[in-house]
């Protein structure tokens, strides 16, 4: 079997920085073991698998080197990016994932690409975990939690550079990751994200925790239309719009490579 595979730097337009993601398109859906073989040999923060079912409507599945994701902002980016330009009729899409429903793309001017996402505010955590204590080389002031992680909060940018993970402390708090973020001077607000139990160290780039972070700091900052970067070695920009209901990103992608599998 010969699949036509890419992959994409997403919330970049340079390449070999923001966060990279294999995008495989698919006629009809492989085993999820199969899929998840092809994740782990591609070895990349996530790898996308897209199947089209009427006109603009896709279905969709996220799967890291260690194990399927429920909701991936950085690979929706790119697979949204295979699909524009393989197709330049193409404007909108909608992708269905199993956890997150509905999830609506545009192509932007200048290259952007929005993305309307669930709004997945963190709520105040008051029973810290020692795990994340032990986890963190400087300890946050406030720590929240949503769905998908811990939210670490620090007074000082300079702390959210300098922290240090012990992995396997944070690998404790499965399923559960953690972000590490503070408000910035040149951005509104930064951001680090660690995920030892779910893919790897450090997330390049993770759109999906933005719907947290943008509403969180959204709060904090008294305004809705917020700047963002994401502090890791690539690094990676976004730009979020927060409503009760959604928080839109945007971000532009660039193609590193395409070809083709065998299995």
């Amino acid at each position: 079997m010969k699949l036509k595979i890419y992959q994409i730097d997403a919330f970049t337009d340079k390449i070999f920085t923001g966060n990279y993601a294999a995008v495989v398109l698919l006629e009809e859906w492989l085993s999820t073991e199969l899929m998840q073989s092809i994740a782990t040999e591609n070895n990349l923060s996530e790898t996308a698998f897209i199947k089209n079912t009427t006109n603009n409507r896709y279905e969709i599945r996220w799967f890291s080197p260690l194990n399927e994701i429920d909701f991936c902002g950085h690979a929706t980016l790119a697979s949204a990016f295979v699909l524009f330009e393989e197709n330049n009729s193409l404007k909108k899409i909608e992708f269905i994932a199993k956890a997150v429903g509905s999830l609506k793309v545009t192509q932007e001017k200048d290259n952007y690409i929005k993305m309307v996402f669930p709004n997945r505010k963190p709520k105040e955590l008051l029973d810290i975990p020692t795990e994340l204590i032990k986890g963190l080389s400087i300890a946050p002031n406030e720590v929240l939690l949503n769905q998908q992680a811990y939210f670490a909060i620090y007074n000082n940018e300079e702390d959210v550079y300098k922290v240090e993970p012990n992995l396997e402390e944070l690998k404790k708090l499965a399923p559960y990751d953690i972000v590490v973020t503070a408000k910035s001077v040149e951005y509104d607000f930064i951001s680090r994200y660690f995920w030892p139990a779910n893919g790897g160290k450090e997330d390049p780039v993770t759109g999906s925790i933005h719907t947290g972070l943008a509403p969180y700091w959204a709060e904090k900052l008294n305004k809705n239309e917020l700047k963002a970067f994401q502090a890791s070695k690539r690094g990676g920009l976004l730009l979020c719009s927060v409503s009760d209901e959604s928080v839109v990103l945007l971000g532009k992608a660039i193609k590193y490579l395409e070809g083709y599998i065998e299995i």
